[in-house]
């Protein structure tokens, strides 16, 4: 597979992160190294907002506050057709966040 490819297929679940991450580390470019941080930032944010959530939802009761868990196949999206296109624009929200604290990648 291309670094474009490899890419897309980082914001396809957090398995696609790991193929893409294993299988484009020796050959790897920029744009594959920058979606690779966008990818495991949004990861890591989708689970943190997932647990806050679900702590908010089951101890105060408020459940219509779980559509904020929307955020995540928002920006899981337009990570995806940043890729596609392939521009290195940082997502909403997290964007700087990921790319500032996942710099091991690359």
């Amino acid at each position: 597979m291309n670094n474009k490819t490899l890419s897309i297929v980082a914001y396809i679940t957090f398995i696609g992160w790991l193929i893409a991450y294993f299988s484009g580390k020796d050959q790897a470019d920029n744009h594959l190294k920058y979606h690779l941080r966008q990818a495991l930032g949004l990861f890591v944010f989708s689970v943190v907002l997932s647990i806050i959530l679900n702590i908010i939802m089951y101890t105060t009761g408020i459940y219509f506050i779980g559509y904020l868990g929307l955020i995540t196949p928002i920006l899981l999206i337009l990570g995806i057709i940043n890729a596609s296109n392939g521009v290195q624009k940082p997502l909403p929200i997290i964007g700087n966040w990921a790319a500032n604290n996942f710099q091991f990648i690359g």
